[in-house]
Protein backbone atom coordinates (compact mmCIF):
# COMPACT_ATOMS: atom_id res chain seq x y z
CA UNK A 1 0.00 0.00 0.00
CA UNK A 2 1.49 3.42 -1.10
CA UNK A 3 2.36 5.92 1.84
CA UNK A 4 -0.44 8.53 0.82
CA UNK A 5 -3.12 5.65 0.65
CA UNK A 6 -2.59 4.54 3.79
CA UNK A 7 -3.35 8.22 5.40
CA UNK A 8 -6.51 8.09 3.02
CA UNK A 9 -7.73 5.09 4.28
CA UNK A 10 -7.16 6.08 7.87
CA UNK A 11 -8.53 9.40 6.96
CA UNK A 12 -12.01 7.28 6.31
CA UNK A 13 -12.10 5.93 9.97
CA UNK A 14 -12.52 9.08 11.82
CA UNK A 15 -12.58 12.52 11.63
CA UNK A 16 -9.06 14.61 12.13
CA UNK A 17 -7.93 15.91 15.71
CA UNK A 18 -9.92 18.07 17.18
CA UNK A 19 -8.57 21.52 19.42
CA UNK A 20 -9.45 19.18 22.70
CA UNK A 21 -7.20 16.57 21.73
CA UNK A 22 -4.51 15.25 23.96
CA UNK A 23 -1.27 15.98 22.26
CA UNK A 24 2.00 14.37 22.59
CA UNK A 25 5.04 14.13 21.26
CA UNK A 26 6.84 10.64 19.95
CA UNK A 27 10.65 11.41 19.07
CA UNK A 28 12.08 9.03 16.84
CA UNK A 29 15.62 8.20 15.24
CA UNK A 30 15.32 7.24 11.54
CA UNK A 31 15.77 9.45 8.19
CA UNK A 32 14.81 8.71 4.61
CA UNK A 33 11.94 6.12 3.76
CA UNK A 34 11.67 4.54 7.29
CA UNK A 35 11.50 8.39 8.33
CA UNK A 36 8.64 8.55 5.51
CA UNK A 37 6.95 5.34 6.61
CA UNK A 38 7.01 6.68 10.31
CA UNK A 39 5.28 9.99 9.66
CA UNK A 40 2.42 8.10 7.30
CA UNK A 41 1.77 6.04 10.69
CA UNK A 42 1.26 9.54 12.75
CA UNK A 43 -0.85 11.15 10.10
CA UNK A 44 -2.91 7.86 9.72
CA UNK A 45 -3.10 7.44 13.57
CA UNK A 46 -4.33 11.40 13.81
CA UNK A 47 -6.78 10.64 11.09
CA UNK A 48 -8.49 7.90 13.02
CA UNK A 49 -9.41 9.34 15.73
CA UNK A 50 -9.88 12.68 17.79
CA UNK A 51 -9.10 12.47 21.22
CA UNK A 52 -5.20 12.26 20.91
CA UNK A 53 -3.02 13.54 18.42
CA UNK A 54 0.99 12.72 18.55
CA UNK A 55 3.30 15.24 16.92
CA UNK A 56 6.28 12.75 15.52
CA UNK A 57 9.79 14.63 15.74
CA UNK A 58 12.40 13.47 13.84
CA UNK A 59 16.32 13.81 15.62
CA UNK A 60 18.49 12.99 12.72
CA UNK A 61 19.98 9.66 14.06
CA UNK A 62 19.09 7.67 16.91
CA UNK A 63 22.58 8.98 18.59
CA UNK A 64 21.52 12.39 17.99
CA UNK A 65 17.70 11.35 19.77
CA UNK A 66 19.67 9.29 22.53
CA UNK A 67 21.22 12.75 23.57
CA UNK A 68 18.56 15.18 23.13
CA UNK A 69 16.36 12.40 25.28
CA UNK A 70 18.42 12.68 28.36
CA UNK A 71 19.18 16.26 28.15
CA UNK A 72 15.48 16.91 27.92
CA UNK A 73 14.65 14.91 30.93
CA UNK A 74 16.84 16.28 33.02
CA UNK A 75 15.07 19.61 31.83
CA UNK A 76 11.82 17.77 32.42
CA UNK A 77 11.14 18.75 28.94
CA UNK A 78 11.14 15.53 27.25
CA UNK A 79 8.62 13.29 25.25
CA UNK A 80 6.17 10.89 26.29
CA UNK A 81 7.34 8.24 23.70
CA UNK A 82 10.97 7.73 22.54
CA UNK A 83 12.08 5.68 20.03
CA UNK A 84 15.59 3.88 21.72
CA UNK A 85 18.32 2.02 19.39
CA UNK A 86 18.88 -1.83 20.58
CA UNK A 87 22.78 -0.98 22.06
CA UNK A 88 20.84 1.95 24.11
CA UNK A 89 19.20 -0.69 26.11
CA UNK A 90 20.18 -1.31 29.43
CA UNK A 91 21.78 2.69 29.86
CA UNK A 92 18.10 3.07 29.15
CA UNK A 93 16.99 0.59 31.94
CA UNK A 94 18.91 1.29 34.53
CA UNK A 95 18.20 5.32 34.24
CA UNK A 96 14.91 5.20 35.38
CA UNK A 97 13.35 7.63 33.02
CA UNK A 98 10.91 5.33 31.94
CA UNK A 99 7.90 2.96 32.86
CA UNK A 100 8.12 -0.68 31.84
CA UNK A 101 5.09 -0.94 29.01
CA UNK A 102 4.18 -4.03 30.42
CA UNK A 103 3.17 -2.95 33.44
CA UNK A 104 1.43 0.55 31.79
CA UNK A 105 -0.83 -2.11 29.58
CA UNK A 106 -1.21 -5.40 31.48
CA UNK A 107 -3.48 -6.54 29.03
CA UNK A 108 -1.85 -6.69 25.75
CA UNK A 109 -0.43 -10.20 24.51
CA UNK A 110 2.72 -9.46 25.06
CA UNK A 111 3.62 -13.27 24.65
CA UNK A 112 2.46 -12.40 20.96
CA UNK A 113 5.90 -10.67 19.90
CA UNK A 114 8.45 -12.94 18.41
CA UNK A 115 11.15 -14.38 20.73
CA UNK A 116 14.03 -13.01 18.89
CA UNK A 117 12.54 -8.99 19.75
CA UNK A 118 10.96 -9.98 23.07
CA UNK A 119 14.24 -11.38 24.54
CA UNK A 120 16.00 -8.00 23.73
CA UNK A 121 14.37 -5.89 25.14
CA UNK A 122 12.76 -7.71 28.21
CA UNK A 123 13.86 -8.15 31.92
CA UNK A 124 15.18 -11.07 33.84
CA UNK A 125 11.85 -12.03 34.38
CA UNK A 126 10.33 -11.65 31.19
CA UNK A 127 8.67 -8.35 30.91
CA UNK A 128 8.92 -6.52 28.36
CA UNK A 129 10.67 -2.82 28.93
CA UNK A 130 9.52 -1.12 25.56
CA UNK A 131 7.82 -2.07 22.59
CA UNK A 132 9.64 -3.17 19.79
CA UNK A 133 8.72 -1.02 16.53
CA UNK A 134 11.12 -1.01 13.46
CA UNK A 135 12.64 -4.00 14.06
CA UNK A 136 15.50 -5.81 11.54
CA UNK A 137 17.85 -8.24 11.57
CA UNK A 138 20.75 -9.18 9.29
CA UNK A 139 20.00 -11.09 5.79
CA UNK A 140 22.84 -11.70 3.17
CA UNK A 141 21.44 -9.77 -0.26
CA UNK A 142 22.70 -11.06 -3.68
CA UNK A 143 22.45 -9.78 -7.12
CA UNK A 144 21.52 -12.95 -8.81
CA UNK A 145 22.09 -11.29 -12.63
CA UNK A 146 25.14 -10.61 -12.16
CA UNK A 147 26.01 -14.29 -10.42
CA UNK A 148 24.65 -15.74 -13.03
CA UNK A 149 26.88 -14.17 -15.34
CA UNK A 150 29.74 -15.18 -13.34
CA UNK A 151 28.56 -18.96 -13.60
CA UNK A 152 26.64 -19.02 -10.43
CA UNK A 153 23.46 -20.62 -10.26
CA UNK A 154 22.68 -21.63 -6.62
CA UNK A 155 22.67 -18.77 -3.89
CA UNK A 156 26.13 -19.52 -1.70
CA UNK A 157 24.26 -20.24 1.82
CA UNK A 158 27.29 -20.60 3.75
CA UNK A 159 31.14 -18.55 4.30
CA UNK A 160 32.71 -21.16 2.24
CA UNK A 161 30.25 -21.18 -0.59
CA UNK A 162 30.45 -17.10 -0.61
CA UNK A 163 34.36 -17.26 -0.85
CA UNK A 164 34.19 -19.50 -3.75
CA UNK A 165 31.40 -17.63 -5.34
CA UNK A 166 33.44 -14.14 -4.55
CA UNK A 167 36.54 -16.07 -6.56
CA UNK A 168 34.46 -16.77 -9.84
CA UNK A 169 33.13 -13.19 -10.14
CA UNK A 170 36.28 -12.05 -9.64
CA UNK A 171 37.91 -14.05 -12.13
CA UNK A 172 35.01 -13.04 -14.49
CA UNK A 173 36.38 -9.52 -14.04
CA UNK A 174 33.93 -8.16 -11.06
CA UNK A 175 35.70 -6.10 -8.81
CA UNK A 176 33.61 -6.05 -6.06
CA UNK A 177 32.26 -9.76 -5.14
CA UNK A 178 31.51 -8.99 -1.69
CA UNK A 179 30.77 -6.02 0.44
CA UNK A 180 30.59 -4.74 3.86
CA UNK A 181 31.93 -1.99 6.27
CA UNK A 182 32.61 -3.78 8.94
CA UNK A 183 30.23 -2.45 11.49
CA UNK A 184 30.15 -4.16 14.75
CA UNK A 185 26.37 -4.80 14.46
CA UNK A 186 27.40 -6.69 11.22
CA UNK A 187 30.54 -8.35 11.94
CA UNK A 188 30.86 -8.78 15.44
CA UNK A 189 26.99 -8.61 16.98
CA UNK A 190 24.62 -10.60 14.46
CA UNK A 191 27.93 -12.77 13.54
CA UNK A 192 28.47 -14.24 16.95
CA UNK A 193 24.82 -14.85 17.55
CA UNK A 194 23.44 -16.96 14.68
CA UNK A 195 26.92 -19.46 15.30
CA UNK A 196 25.79 -19.47 19.12
CA UNK A 197 29.01 -17.21 20.48
CA UNK A 198 29.35 -14.89 23.59
CA UNK A 199 29.97 -11.54 23.16
CA UNK A 200 30.78 -11.31 26.90
CA UNK A 201 30.82 -13.40 30.16
CA UNK A 202 27.89 -13.26 31.89
CA UNK A 203 25.67 -14.61 29.22
CA UNK A 204 26.68 -11.12 27.22
CA UNK A 205 25.61 -9.02 30.64
CA UNK A 206 21.90 -10.36 31.24
CA UNK A 207 23.37 -12.01 34.96
CA UNK A 208 25.38 -9.15 36.18
CA UNK A 209 27.38 -5.23 35.79
CA UNK A 210 30.89 -7.61 36.31
CA UNK A 211 31.14 -8.96 32.45
CA UNK A 212 33.91 -9.22 30.54
CA UNK A 213 34.26 -9.13 26.65
CA UNK A 214 35.60 -12.28 25.18
CA UNK A 215 35.39 -11.73 21.81
CA UNK A 216 39.34 -11.99 21.04
CA UNK A 217 39.38 -15.53 22.12
CA UNK A 218 35.62 -16.68 19.90
CA UNK A 219 35.71 -17.69 16.50
CA UNK A 220 34.26 -14.41 15.56
CA UNK A 221 38.21 -13.09 16.28
CA UNK A 222 39.35 -15.96 12.84
CA UNK A 223 36.47 -14.38 10.68
CA UNK A 224 37.59 -11.35 11.51
CA UNK A 225 40.83 -12.20 10.13
CA UNK A 226 39.29 -14.08 7.65
CA UNK A 227 37.77 -11.04 6.70
CA UNK A 228 41.36 -9.16 6.31
CA UNK A 229 42.52 -11.94 4.06
CA UNK A 230 39.72 -11.81 1.95
CA UNK A 231 40.19 -8.14 1.37
CA UNK A 232 43.84 -8.71 0.49
CA UNK A 233 42.70 -11.31 -2.39
CA UNK A 234 40.48 -8.67 -3.65
CA UNK A 235 36.80 -11.05 -2.53
CA UNK A 236 35.68 -8.85 -0.13
CA UNK A 237 35.52 -4.70 -0.14
CA UNK A 238 35.24 -2.18 2.53
CA UNK A 239 32.94 0.92 1.93
CA UNK A 240 35.86 2.78 0.91
CA UNK A 241 36.89 0.46 -1.66
CA UNK A 242 34.05 1.02 -3.71
CA UNK A 243 33.29 3.64 -6.10
CA UNK A 244 30.20 4.50 -4.19
CA UNK A 245 31.96 4.80 -1.17
CA UNK A 246 29.30 3.47 0.98
CA UNK A 247 29.02 -0.30 0.58
CA UNK A 248 24.84 -0.30 0.24
CA UNK A 249 24.64 1.93 -2.37
CA UNK A 250 27.66 0.31 -4.32
CA UNK A 251 25.76 -3.06 -3.73
CA UNK A 252 22.27 -1.17 -5.09
CA UNK A 253 24.17 0.29 -8.34
CA UNK A 254 25.17 -3.22 -9.05
CA UNK A 255 29.14 -2.58 -8.62
CA UNK A 256 28.64 -5.39 -5.52
CA UNK A 257 27.57 -8.64 -6.02
CA UNK A 258 27.21 -9.94 -2.38
CA UNK A 259 26.55 -7.90 0.77
CA UNK A 260 25.34 -8.89 4.35
CA UNK A 261 22.77 -5.98 5.44
CA UNK A 262 20.09 -5.40 7.66
CA UNK A 263 16.50 -6.09 6.55
CA UNK A 264 15.38 -2.54 6.78
CA UNK A 265 17.57 -2.12 3.68
CA UNK A 266 15.37 -4.24 1.27
CA UNK A 267 13.45 -1.19 0.13
CA UNK A 268 16.04 0.21 -1.05
CA UNK A 269 17.67 -2.43 -2.80
CA UNK A 270 14.16 -3.52 -4.46
CA UNK A 271 13.57 0.15 -5.51
CA UNK A 272 17.23 0.51 -7.24
CA UNK A 273 17.11 -2.97 -8.75
CA UNK A 274 13.67 -2.96 -10.47
CA UNK A 275 14.00 -3.37 -14.03
CA UNK A 276 17.63 -3.93 -14.08
CA UNK A 277 18.74 -6.86 -11.60
CA UNK A 278 17.46 -9.75 -9.51
CA UNK A 279 17.80 -9.56 -5.99
CA UNK A 280 17.18 -12.42 -4.09
CA UNK A 281 17.32 -12.17 0.00
CA UNK A 282 18.33 -14.84 2.61
CA UNK A 283 19.47 -15.60 5.88
CA UNK A 284 22.79 -14.57 6.95
CA UNK A 285 25.70 -16.66 6.08
CA UNK A 286 27.12 -19.76 8.49
CA UNK A 287 30.74 -21.48 8.52
CA UNK A 288 30.27 -24.87 8.06
CA UNK A 289 29.93 -27.30 11.29
CA UNK A 290 28.17 -24.82 12.81
CA UNK A 291 24.48 -24.86 14.43
CA UNK A 292 22.66 -21.88 13.44
CA UNK A 293 21.04 -20.43 16.29
CA UNK A 294 18.86 -17.06 16.31
CA UNK A 295 20.15 -13.78 15.02
CA UNK A 296 19.39 -10.16 17.22
CA UNK A 297 16.63 -7.74 16.69
CA UNK A 298 18.33 -4.83 15.55
CA UNK A 299 16.77 -1.37 14.66
CA UNK A 300 14.69 0.20 17.69
CA UNK A 301 11.71 0.02 19.84
CA UNK A 302 9.84 2.46 21.50
CA UNK A 303 9.92 3.77 25.51
CA UNK A 304 7.08 5.48 27.63
CA UNK A 305 9.23 8.12 29.73
CA UNK A 306 8.12 9.00 33.43
CA UNK A 307 6.76 12.02 34.47
CA UNK A 308 3.77 12.72 32.59
CA UNK A 309 0.03 12.79 33.48
CA UNK A 310 -3.04 10.20 33.06
CA UNK A 311 -4.34 11.43 29.74
CA UNK A 312 -0.36 11.87 28.36
CA UNK A 313 -0.38 8.29 28.79
CA UNK A 314 -3.48 7.57 27.76
CA UNK A 315 -2.74 8.70 24.16
CA UNK A 316 0.68 7.27 24.16
CA UNK A 317 -0.89 3.34 25.19
CA UNK A 318 -3.38 4.51 21.92
CA UNK A 319 -0.50 5.51 19.74
CA UNK A 320 1.01 1.69 20.71
CA UNK A 321 -1.97 -0.13 19.80
CA UNK A 322 -2.55 1.74 16.98
CA UNK A 323 1.24 0.80 16.23
CA UNK A 324 0.81 -2.64 16.52
CA UNK A 325 -2.35 -3.79 14.44
CA UNK A 326 -1.46 -6.40 11.89
CA UNK A 327 -2.18 -3.62 9.02
CA UNK A 328 0.04 -1.35 10.86
CA UNK A 329 3.19 -3.84 10.81
CA UNK A 330 2.29 -4.92 7.15
CA UNK A 331 2.58 -1.47 6.15
CA UNK A 332 5.69 -0.94 7.79
CA UNK A 333 7.21 -4.04 6.21
CA UNK A 334 6.33 -2.81 2.64
CA UNK A 335 7.29 0.41 3.02
CA UNK A 336 10.59 -0.37 4.74
CA UNK A 337 11.55 -3.84 4.55
CA UNK A 338 11.41 -4.14 8.93
CA UNK A 339 9.92 -7.17 9.74
CA UNK A 340 7.13 -7.56 11.21
CA UNK A 341 7.14 -7.97 15.25
CA UNK A 342 4.10 -10.27 16.52
CA UNK A 343 3.50 -13.63 15.43
CA UNK A 344 -0.54 -13.17 13.75
CA UNK A 345 1.44 -10.31 11.48
CA UNK A 346 2.79 -13.75 9.29
CA UNK A 347 -0.35 -15.13 9.24
CA UNK A 348 -2.09 -12.35 8.23
CA UNK A 349 0.26 -11.67 5.44
CA UNK A 350 -0.13 -15.41 4.20
CA UNK A 351 -3.95 -15.19 3.98
CA UNK A 352 -3.97 -11.64 2.11
CA UNK A 353 -3.83 -11.58 -2.20
CA UNK A 354 -0.42 -10.09 -1.60
CA UNK A 355 1.35 -12.72 -0.03
CA UNK A 356 3.80 -13.56 -2.55
CA UNK A 357 4.87 -9.52 -3.22
CA UNK A 358 8.49 -8.82 -3.33
CA UNK A 359 7.50 -6.18 -0.38
CA UNK A 360 6.89 -8.80 2.41
CA UNK A 361 9.79 -10.56 1.43
CA UNK A 362 11.80 -9.82 4.42
CA UNK A 363 9.24 -10.93 6.51
CA UNK A 364 9.34 -14.85 6.60
CA UNK A 365 13.03 -14.90 6.24
CA UNK A 366 13.66 -12.33 9.01
CA UNK A 367 11.14 -13.88 11.70
CA UNK A 368 12.35 -17.47 10.54
CA UNK A 369 15.85 -16.05 11.55
CA UNK A 370 15.34 -14.32 14.46
CA UNK A 371 13.18 -17.11 15.77
CA UNK A 372 16.06 -19.99 14.94
CA UNK A 373 16.80 -21.96 18.23
CA UNK A 374 18.37 -19.50 21.00
CA UNK A 375 20.89 -19.94 23.53
CA UNK A 376 21.55 -18.37 26.67
CA UNK A 377 23.85 -16.08 25.13
CA UNK A 378 22.11 -15.08 22.29
CA UNK A 379 18.83 -13.35 23.83
CA UNK A 380 20.86 -10.07 22.98
CA UNK A 381 23.16 -7.70 24.30
CA UNK A 382 23.01 -6.20 28.58
CA UNK A 383 26.44 -4.12 28.46
CA UNK A 384 27.07 -0.60 29.44
CA UNK A 385 28.49 2.41 27.36
CA UNK A 386 27.87 -0.42 24.44
CA UNK A 387 27.39 2.57 22.26
CA UNK A 388 30.92 3.79 23.09
CA UNK A 389 32.23 0.43 22.75
CA UNK A 390 31.03 -0.16 19.02
CA UNK A 391 32.90 3.19 18.04
CA UNK A 392 36.12 1.04 20.10
CA UNK A 393 35.32 -1.92 17.90
CA UNK A 394 35.58 0.18 14.73
CA UNK A 395 38.28 2.14 15.69
CA UNK A 396 40.46 -0.85 16.29
CA UNK A 397 39.06 -2.90 13.36
CA UNK A 398 39.84 -0.46 10.88
CA UNK A 399 43.35 -0.33 11.65
CA UNK A 400 43.42 -3.85 11.04
CA UNK A 401 41.92 -3.66 7.71
CA UNK A 402 44.09 -0.44 7.07
CA UNK A 403 47.28 -3.11 7.77
CA UNK A 404 48.47 -1.07 10.74
CA UNK A 405 48.01 -3.83 13.19
CA UNK A 406 46.69 -7.62 12.76
CA UNK A 407 43.03 -8.36 13.79
CA UNK A 408 44.31 -9.91 16.85
CA UNK A 409 46.12 -7.01 18.25
CA UNK A 410 43.05 -5.44 17.52
CA UNK A 411 40.43 -7.16 19.14
CA UNK A 412 42.83 -7.65 22.09
CA UNK A 413 42.94 -3.99 22.62
CA UNK A 414 38.97 -3.67 21.75
CA UNK A 415 38.77 -6.08 25.03
CA UNK A 416 40.84 -3.94 27.12
CA UNK A 417 39.21 -0.77 26.37
CA UNK A 418 35.86 -2.29 26.33
CA UNK A 419 36.34 -4.13 30.02
CA UNK A 420 37.00 -0.78 31.08
CA UNK A 421 34.40 0.88 29.87
CA UNK A 422 32.06 -1.76 31.48
CA UNK A 423 33.95 -0.95 35.00
CA UNK A 424 32.99 2.51 34.76
CA UNK A 425 29.47 1.13 34.07
CA UNK A 426 29.11 -1.15 36.81
CA UNK A 427 31.21 1.84 39.33
CA UNK A 428 28.14 4.48 38.10
CA UNK A 429 25.38 1.75 38.98
CA UNK A 430 26.96 0.61 41.70
CA UNK A 431 24.64 -1.77 44.03
CA UNK A 432 22.18 -1.38 41.51
CA UNK A 433 20.52 -5.08 40.63
CA UNK A 434 19.70 -5.49 36.47
CA UNK A 435 16.06 -5.39 35.61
Amino acid sequence: MKISTLAACAALLGCAGSAQATNIEFWYGNTGPVETAIKAQCDAFNASQSEHKVNCVGQGSYEVSMQKAIAAYRAKNHPVLIQFFDAGTLDLMLSDAVEPVQDLMPDVKWDQYIAGARAYYETSKGKLFAQPYNSSTLLFYTNKTELEKAGITQTPTTWEEIIEAARKLKAAGHACPFVTDGDTWRVLEQFSARHGLPIATKHNGYDGLDAEYVINTTFAAKHLANLVEWRKEGLVRLAADTKAGNYTAAFNAGECAMMEQSSGSYAAAAKAFDGKYELTVNMAPMYKGYERHNTFVGGASIYVMKGHDKPEIEAAKAFLDFLRKPEQQMFFTAATGYVPVTTDVLDTIAKSPDAKSPKYATAKVGVESMNQPATADTRGIRLGFYVQFREVFMEETQKAFAGQQTMQVALDNTKKRGDQLLRRFEQTYKGKTLP
